[in-house]
């Protein structure tokens, strides 16, 4: 057979000698059955031993600060994965409880040969994987499906620029940006036992009041179908309408990114062969890329990503010579998350964010901004913006969420600018240069009437 998977997206997390047994692909943060590494390099590897090939799926009852609103759009997805696995012949089973509890036991009782799983920085992610490997003795492997280049080519250490990120990362992108191998349908060596799917949701511990969005369709096929519009209908309009609250310029790839429902190598390579004017096809691919990858990077290489500590020194010092600083305005958890201050865009930027699952996205740095400013500490500013934006967004808990928070609140991979009162030398952001942007008055009257 003639190998289509490039050994530097994997890294080999625990060696022991092979032996004869299914192979097994523990899917986590890649939740599609296309354009998918870590279930490539699994195929291969179990057509290469000639042993069956099983897909795992670990639902934890509950996940971080996740809602109703994301565990729905996450199995809704997922049960199109068993469908499209079936009809490969390829087995899917859906283990409910924590992955070292429920995982090493179903491997054993299959008698499985290698796992293979997702790779993923956020802390949580990493824990799971160690306490799995841990409890195995088999072979196990990670698989970086995530980048385009795999985060781990593309340097051994942190880098807080996006500049030295990109010069990193290009020389290596065309290496990786390819086309996908097809993923071929297999004689079913075992059969799944069907998933429980109400069962499944019945058994979450959730916020059911965090309801589902009707704005987007879950789902690998919807996600392709979505970026497929947008490259027909908004790519071009992209510099411009992108950044403008009331007008439907973004992608909205963003949750099918978060919970691997698309692969963002498919994405670039579906938005290089357009037609769409260049410089939009750059900025986008620039921020899908660049933007998005390097997050994985600064989760990989600083443990305290999601927390004051993770922040450059020079921001931490300067916020520290500031911390004493009277507020004009301080507000608790409570009232940042009922939209009650004294900023009417802010407030609204909030309720978009509750309503539909999706804060537009040129809105996310004033939001966090201000936070950092109405809030008694930083320590607690970052903890509402990250509690805010998990508990809410589609794409939260994500390792893009931490490093773009840090970077607007910690001014992570900016520069220091002048120091000013409770900030310090954190650029600042300002009520006057929203109302420049954008007609804040319609964008209000727009969020007012969402249900």
């Amino acid at each position: 057979m003639q190998l289509k998977f490039d050994a530097r997206r994997m890294r080999l997390l625990k060696k022991r000698p092979s032996k004869k047994g299914p192979v097994v692909y523990w899917m986590s943060r890649e939740q599609r059955t296309v354009d998918n590494w870590a279930l490539i390099h699994a195929a291969e590897a179990a057509e290469e031993g000639a042993v069956a090939l099983h897909v795992v799926f670990c639902l934890v009852p509950d996940y971080m600060d996740a809602a109703w609103r994301q565990y729905a759009f996450m199995l809704k997805g997922l049960r199109e994965v068993e469908k499209d696995l079936g009809e490969r012949g390829i087995p899917f089973t859906l283990l409910t409880g924590k992955p070292w509890v429920a995982l090493p036991p179903y491997l054993h009782e299959i008698g499985a040969s290698y796992l293979v799983t997702d790779f993923d920085p956020v802390g949580i992610k990493v824990e799971w994987r160690k306490k799995v490997v841990g409890g195995i003795d088999i072979p196990a492997a990670e698989v970086d499906a995530h980048n385009i280049v795999p985060c781990w080519n593309v340097t051994s250490r942190k880098i807080v620029s996006f500049v030295n990120y990109r010069t990193k990362l290009m020389p290596l992108l065309f290496e990786f940006l390819t086309e996908y191998p097809e993923l071929n349908a297999v004689d079913m060596k075992d059969r799944a036992v069907p998933v429980d799917w109400d069962a499944a949701m019945a058994g979450l511990r959730v916020d059911r009041s965090i309801g589902e969005v009707d704005w987007i369709v879950p789902g690998q096929e919807a996600a392709l179908a979505s970026l497929h519009e947008f490259i027909e209908h908004r790519l071009n309009d992209y510099p411009v309408a992108s950044s403008n609250p009331l007008q439907d310029g973004q992608s909205n790839m963003s949750p099918y990114l978060h919970f691997g429902q698309i692969s963002g190598q498919r994405v670039a390579l579906e938005v290089n062969r357009s037609s769409a004017d260049e410089k939009a096809k750059s900025l986008y691919l620039d921020r899908l890329i660049i933007q998005r990858e390097i997050a994985d990077n600064f989760c990989l290489h600083n443990p305290n990503y999601d927390t004051f500590g993770g922040f450059p020194e020079w921001a931490r010092r300067s916020i520290d010579e500031h911390r004493l600083d009277p507020r004009d305005h301080i507000y608790t958890l409570e009232q940042f998350e009922r939209a009650q201050t004294h900023d009417p865009i802010w407030n609204a930027a909030q309720m978009e964010m509750v309503k539909r699952g999706k804060m537009h996205g040129s809105l996310r740095a004033y939001w966090a901004s201000k936070i950092l400013e109405w809030s008694k500490s930083p320590e607690e500013a970052y903890e509402t913006a990250r509690y805010l934006n998990d508990r809410y967004q589609l794409d939260g808990r994500d390792a893009s969420g931490y490093s773009g928070i840090a970077n607007v609140i910690g001014g992570l991979y900016d520069r220091p600018w002048k120091s000013k009162d409770v900030i310090g030398k954190v650029k600042k952001l300002t009520y006057t240069e929203q109302l420049l942007r954008f007609d804040t008055h319609a964008y209000r009257d727009m969020v007012a009437s969402l249900k």
